[in-house]
């Protein structure tokens, strides 16, 4: 059995970013001490009813993780490390952002076992965070690269985002640039996604911003990618790069589809039990999740069985986001079904759009081609016939 991973939900911000939907509340004094206590109440109560399996990664998401105190990451850490067997050399990864850390709080964190920061810059032009309703600048991420360097911090990711409003493909370019310099040994370079319901949608519908046009955007990620090749950074996943020996596990057990467990309000999580394909998510509500955990009660808004064909699907469509693909061998000791045999017809689509990575296929992998990745979403509607 592969190793799982392990995803913590920090639900506080100092302060929403305007394209942001995820489920988040502006805190700007902190990780209040009630959420942490709920937490740990969770995982404990969780191991007690979780089969026995290892466990490779930890990611810390949010909302803002660096919100939390060093004291507070210490106690969550050493919690899971009492409840769950996480592996020696275990990939623990932290979101950070600008603007919440200090070194002293740094230091903590990698004290207690953080080894792996994922920082958000976003962009380097400060007009352009502004824009967004980021809380920083860009001399702050500057401040935290470099306090993260003093705290021995040799893992390090950036976010970076295109189709930024107002957003030029030299902004863009520039931020890579500045990112890559900074140290990082991996980054993430998002597409924006205008989410209904958020301040930034509001604004792009009443005229007030502009988004750049989809060829726009679709020639600042084509040459996103080749500068970010050219700073040594290989594209591994349609978003993410990373320099050598630096692709983030956790993240790859997602895209394989493996078994991972979610702590925290809406987090979710997937495991194989009883021999069905189970997927969970917990409540987005802090009172129902506190109000559940203190009766002794798993916060679960939804626990879902998939059958077998759905979880074929799932593999393939997660599968599909890497360079690498779905690996003919693994689909076939996972379902004991061919691949190539289940999906004939949607191969053969692949094929005459000519979006299949045919080198990769004669290798026993399915993946896309650099046109087929860039058009996911259509290619997968094969698999959906």
């Amino acid at each position: 059995m592969e190793p799982a991973g392990i995803y913590l939900h920090i639900p506080y911000c100092v302060r929403k970013c305007a394209y942001c939907d995820f489920v988040s509340f502006p805190e700007p004094g902190g990780v209040p001490e009630p959420y942490v206590g709920a937490l740990l109440r969770e995982i404990r109560l969780v191991a007690e009813q979780t089969p026995k399996r290892r466990y490779a990664s930890v990611f810390f998401g949010g909302g803002t993780p660096s919100l939390l105190s060093g004291e507070q990451l210490r106690r969550i850490l050493e919690t899971l490390g009492e409840a769950f067997d996480i592996l020696p050399d275990a990939e623990i990864s932290m979101e950070c952002n600008p603007g919440t850390a200090t070194e002293k709080t740094l230091c903590a964190y990698r004290a207690a076992g953080v080894n792996r920061l994922s920082v958000g810059l976003q962009s380097a032009d400060d007009a352009l965070l502004a824009r967004i309703g980021r809380i920083h600048d860009y001399a702050a991420f500057c401040r935290t690269a470099a306090w993260a360097k003093r705290a021995g911090f040799e893992n390090f990711n950036v976010d970076v985002m295109h189709g930024l409003p107002g957003q030029t493909a030299a902004q863009y370019l520039d931020t890579i640039r500045r990112a890559a310099e900074s140290g990082a040994t991996h980054v993430s370079a998002y597409g924006l996604i205008l989410e209904k319901g958020t301040p930034l949608y509001r604004a792009v519908l009443a005229g007030r911003e502009t988004l750049p046009d989809e060829d726009a955007v679709a020639d600042m990620q084509d040459a996103g990618i080749a500068l970010l090749e050219q700073c040594g950074f290989a594209r591994y996943e349609i978003s993410n790069f990373a320099r050598d020996g630096h692709v983030c596990r956790h993240n790859l057990n997602y895209w394989r589809n493996g078994e991972y467990l979610g702590f925290g309000i809406a987090a979710h999580g997937c495991l194989r039990l009883d021999g069905k394909w189970t997927r969970f998510s917990n409540t987005e509500s802090l009172r129902t999740y506190d109000a559940k955990l203190q009766k002794g009660c798993l916060p679960r808004n939804e626990t879902l069985r998939l059958p077998p064909i759905e979880e074929m699907f799932e593999t393939v469509m997660l599968g599909l986001r890497t360079l690498s693909g779905v690996s003919l061998r693994e689909f076939f000791r996972r379902f004991d079904v061919r691949l190539e045999e289940i999906y004939a017809e949607p191969v053969a689509q692949l094929r005459r759009a000519e979006w299949l990575n045919e080198t990769a296929y004669s290798s026993g992998f399915l993946a896309l081609n650099g046109k087929g990745l860039d058009l996911q979403n259509a290619a997968l509607q094969f698999f959906l016939s």
